[in-house]
Order: structure tokens, then C-alpha cells, then sequence
């Protein structure tokens, strides 16, 4: 089977870049995946986009050695089923707020035996080759997030979950949860809501990833020891990189006028 990269670079303790797609281009995604990021996360919880396009995302992201994982609407099994048929690699679940909530998640990524995943996987066989069936369940990588003041309260029973490979934090809907203003920079209460997941996720021996949205939090995020961070969507990358585009242009314009001189 395809080895899944983003789970081995981890495990070697790198930092891993993921990226995340929240538009419907399948370019994009295509261009991300050649960027050089570990992985790239197709968002079908806040995406403009069905399941169909998901699917177009998934395969764009495959012309690319990024790892192609999708965060799922939500944890029906025969939804993440279907993202794993199509080639996902990994599921990020958000509202994981309890224990069952997440054993019945990672229960959904893994086959009979340990789970109860349906046999179907006609583009998984494409992309992860013959031998899918056999290596999937060691192979796709099930991150439950962590994005509410009850998860925080049910946090070391979600993190005991047997087969749970990681948890991702949700750091805008976990400051609304707690009562914060979402975006920007990191309060205080969230960001020790940050450690404590850390925390916990290190006590068991698991992963943690997390989104922010910017290169100030990202720092922030690896100094905090996270394996993955996801530093913004595909539209806020490109409205960052337009940004500092115009801001060279119209920089250098106001500089060559400066420096013409009078007649």
C-alpha cells in the first residue's frame, strides 16, 4: 500500500505543514499539494462544496506527494466511509466532545475486527494500491478535534479512545466555546486550553494538530512541541500573498517617487 508520508513524518518527530482547502477550484488544490506541504485537507464541514467536489479535491491533491486527508461534516460513518473509498488518507472529525462521540468516530475509519467500515474502496484501491484492505486501518490516520469547553471537560476519556491516532484543535470555535473573541492571536484561556490538549495527547502517546491563522500563532504552535499545524485555507493564503504583492508594487511606486527628485 501507499505509505501515508504525513503519518511517518510525524513519527520521526517533524513538524508537519498541512494545508486546507475551503474553495471548490480544483487547481488550487492541485498547486497546494506541489507547494510542499506534508499534507492538504480538503474542509467538507465549512467547504462551499458537496461531497462530489470533495471527491475532484481529493484527486487533485493525489497529482502531488502531499498526504490527502478531508475534515468530514461530522462523524456519520457512512460519510467518512465514503471520503476513505475516495482516497482520504486521514478524517479530521469536528465536535468530538465526548468518549462515544469518538470511539464511534474511529470505529467509522477502521474495518470489522475494529471497526465497522464498509467494503467498498474503488478509488482507495487506485490511489493506495492492491493491497489497501490489508494495511488501511494502520494506515489512515483518525484526528478528532478538540474545539469546546465540554471537550476540554471530557479531554482525558477522548484521548484514552482506542485505535485514536490525534487529536486537532479547533482554536476559533474552542474561543467562542470559552467565551473568547475567535481569530487573531491567541488569548491566555485559550491558550492554556492549547497546552492542556498537548498535554493529555502526549500523556497517550498520540498526535496533535491544530489550525490557526497566521505566521505569529503558527510560531506558536511549534514552540508549543504540536506534530501538525495548518497555518490558514487556501483563501486566506492567497489573500495574504495578494496583499503583500500590491503592497511591493505600491511600495517601490512611492519609493521611485521619492527618490526622482524636482526639476
Amino acid at each position: 500500500m501507499r505509505p501515508n508520508l504525513l503519518r511517518a513524518a510525524m513519527a520521526d518527530g517533524n513538524v508537519a505543514a498541512n494545508a486546507w482547502i475551503s474553495s471548490s477550484g480544483t487547481y488550487a488544490a492541485e498547486a497546494l499539494s506541489h507547494a510542499g506541504f506534508d499534507s492538504v485537507t480538503i474542509d467538507l464541514q465549512h467547504g462551499m462544496f458537496g461531497i462530489d467536489t470533495a471527491v475532484a479535491l481529493l484527486q487533485a491533491v493525489s497529482s502531488g506527494p502531499a498526504v490527502p486527508m478531508v475534515r468530514s461534516s461530522g462523524a456519520d460513518p457512512a460519510e467518512i466511509g465514503k471520503l476513505l473509498d475516495a482516497g482520504a488518507y486521514g478524517i479530521i472529525c469536528p465536535s468530538i466532545d465526548d468518549a462515544v462521540t469518538c470511539a464511534d468516530f474511529v470505529s467509522a475509519c477502521r474495518y470489522p475486527g475494529v471497526g465497522v467500515r464498509s467494503f467498498g474502496p474503488s478509488r482507495g484501491l487506485l490511489y493506495g494500491g492492491p493491497d489497501y484492505v490489508a494495511h488501511a486501518d494502520t494506515t489512515v490516520v483518525a484526528w478528532a478535534m478538540i474545539e469546546s469547553a465540554t471537550a476540554l471537560s471530557n479531554l482525558d476519556e477522548i484521548v484514552a479512545v482506542d485505535g485514536l491516532d490525534g487529536v486537532y484543535i479547533g482554536p476559533n470555535d474552542l474561543a467562542l466555546s470559552l467565551g473568547e473573541r475567535p481569530g487573531g492571536s491567541f488569548s491566555e484561556p485559550v491558550l492554556e486550553a492549547i497546552v492542556r490538549v498537548v498535554e493529555a495527547a502526549r500523556r497517550r502517546g498520540i498526535y496533535v494538530g491544530a489550525f490557526c491563522g497566521g505566521e505569529e500563532t503558527a510560531r506558536q504552535l511549534v514552540d508549543l512541541g504540536l506534530d501538525l499545524v495548518t497555518p490558514g485555507n487556501d483563501i486566506s493564503l492567497l489573500r495574504d500573498a495578494a496583499t503583500r504583492r500590491i503592497a511591493a508594487i505600491r511600495g517601490h511606486r512611492t519609493l521611485a517617487t521619492a527618490n526622482a527628485g524636482g526639476y
